[in-house]
């Protein structure tokens, strides 16, 4: 009985991490010239494709009705919060990466491949955006 009950804890523990090396969840990304947090990002997965929208902006010079101005797609006029910021990412095959979509920049409206890296166990997940061979990397840490 003991011996069962320490497998299932066991089992269940080894889900649970392994859970957390994927993107999914709710991430806070901080800006990576200013170190401050900047937004709640909810990382869902749909169908095997990985897509984020912005459930919560902590800057507090941003306005609640903020809209996506730059935006040049369908996304052009929407709320800021609630934007669908990441498309298209799908986990690449035997890695804990999820790559070939693409990220928005809601300030500029630009669109940028995305590579999704959880890292630290899954606490922590590396997000690129790249034109190229020209790019930038956030940490975002991800909130319990």
């Amino acid at each position: 009985m003991i011996r069962n009950t320490l497998v299932i804890a066991l089992s269940l523990t080894a889900t649970a991490a392994m859970a957390q090396m994927s993107p999914v969840g709710l991430w806070r990304q901080v800006d990576d010239k200013t170190g401050l947090a900047k937004s709640e990002i909810r990382i869902v997965e749909e169908n095997g494709v990985v897509i984020a929208r912005i459930e919560k902006r902590l800057d507090p010079a941003a306005k609640p009705d903020d809209k996506c101005d730059e935006c040049k797609d369908d996304r052009k006029g929407k709320p800021i919060v609630g934007l669908e910021i990441i498309r298209g990412v799908k986990k690449v095959e035997g890695k804990d990466v999820w790559d070939g979509g693409k990220i928005l920049d809601p300030a500029e409206g630009k669109e940028y491949n995305a590579r999704l890296t959880p890292i630290e166990g899954g606490k922590k997940l590396e997000m690129r955006g790249s034109i190229a061979f020209f790019g930038r990397t956030q940490t975002w840490t991800r909130i319990q």
